[in-house]
């Protein structure tokens, strides 16, 4: 209170402290229950398809549509593997597609997206506005508007039928650039020079300083990238023919798609859904503080 009088500030009551702490702690009440409610009514969907995924036939198809199952099983998982043992090629290797389509593909997106984005942030060069601004233009087109241009480049270079045709598609991300050139704007200018000073190259700075200040803008691309890889079944139906180089995504989908009208289809589609869904859960839970990080460091809002 002294300190308050000596910088000017009036005296406060006992009540009036009281009444401002009550209102406070009122406002911030209010608040974390509203985010709790939406957080609930976000957390629905992934409710209804873990519940979904253990129903019997009985369950689900009634109406109106319940979100809790109340006699769980799990023969829907073993219809699921009892019709992809079937097949003439085997489960296992549409998921070894999968794996090495996505390693692959996050190996090279950060890679790439890591080094243009140090580039577009640190570096002064010719066309460096007129790069920056077709990046940006290419955030607008749907993956569907450039899927005939990029059929004609996967065809042209001969790569149809391999998993250069699934992974190349995915190596030039304009909003894995765009995120980790805001992400290293915010590096100061100071401790690069610094390191050049000290007789550091730009290849020693990129690996030593660059790589580990970025770490949560690699989570946030990791994540965003394994999805997009991930559930991709584009890359089977337009760039390979051959049912040995198709993926996870592009079985499951062509599964559901078969099986819809098709009333014991429900319980392997339901199967199916939680399967893909749980790889993609488990890599934003352990990657989402990096993410939030990365939002609050680059100047995405």
């Amino acid at each position: 209170m002294a300190q308050q009088r000596l910088l000017g500030f009036p005296k406060l009551s006992k009540n009036t402290r009281l009444n401002r702490l009550r209102r406070i702690s009122i406002s911030r009440s209010l608040l974390v229950l509203c985010f709790i409610g939406l957080a609930v009514f976000m957390l629905l969907p992934i409710i209804f398809l873990f519940n979904n995924a253990f129903k019997p036939l009985s369950e689900l198809f009634l109406f109106p549509p319940t979100i809790w199952v109340k006699e769980p099983t799990m023969r829907n998982f073993e219809q699921l593997f009892l019709h992809a043992g079937a097949g003439v090629v085997p489960f296992t290797r549409y998921l070894f597609n999968s794996v090495i389509v996505v390693s692959l593909s996050l190996v090279f997106v950060i890679l790439v997206s890591t080094m243009a984005g140090y580039v577009l942030a640190k570096h002064h060069f010719h066309f460096k506005a007129l790069i920056m601004s077709l990046i940006m233009l290419s955030l607008m087109f749907a993956p569907e508007t450039v899927a005939i241009p990029r059929y004609l480049i996967v065809s042209s270079l001969g790569i149809t039928n391999t998993y250069l045709a699934h992974i190349l598609p995915f190596i030039a991300s304009p909003v894995a650039v765009f995120l980790m050139k805001q992400f290293i704007d915010q590096i100061p200018d100071s401790l690069l020079e610094a390191a050049k000073l000290d007789g550091a190259n730009d290849m020693y700075i990129f690996t030593r300083i660059i790589i580990p200040l970025t770490a949560p803008a690699v989570a946030t691309i990791a994540i965003i990238t394994f999805q997009a890889v991930y559930l991709d079944a584009e890359g089977s139906t337009l760039y390979t023919t051959k049912e040995t180089m198709k993926t996870l995504a592009f079985y499951v989908t062509s599964l559901t798609a078969n099986l819809q009208n098709s009333v014991a289809g429900q319980s392997i589609a339901a199967a199916a859904a939680l399967l893909m869904f749980i790889p993609n859960l488990i890599m934003f839970l352990l990657f989402q503080r990096k993410m939030i990080q990365t939002m609050l460091h680059s100047g995405v809002k």
